[in-house]
């Protein structure tokens, strides 16, 4: 299914939303943004969005699997994302 240009053009702002610059952040979160995003719900798409408006430090404990987010949400969508590049 293509996606209309309101969608290409979000997509976009995600996607350098997504560019942290830090190398830890970066090869999790723009392969996610690329690859994953489109193919989610809506409701995981919000909470992907909730989740990228967090400071990088915060994002990089819970990647580095160091601390975890407060909130449920935050915590399956870390989960979701560390799964794809450490599957079983």
């Amino acid at each position: 299914m293509a996606m209309t240009e309101q969608q290409a053009l979000e997509h976009r702002r995600l996607w350098w939303h997504s560019r942290r610059g830090m190398l830890e952040l970066d090869v999790l979160l723009v392969p996610f943004t690329e690859d994953a995003y489109p193919t989610l719900s809506e409701d995981d798409q919000r909470i992907y969005k909730k989740l990228i408006d967090n400071e990088d430090q915060d994002l990089f404990n819970w990647f580095m699997e160091k601390s975890a987010p407060d909130d449920a949400e935050l915590v399956y969508m870390v989960r979701k994302i560390l799964d794809r590049v450490q599957p079983d």
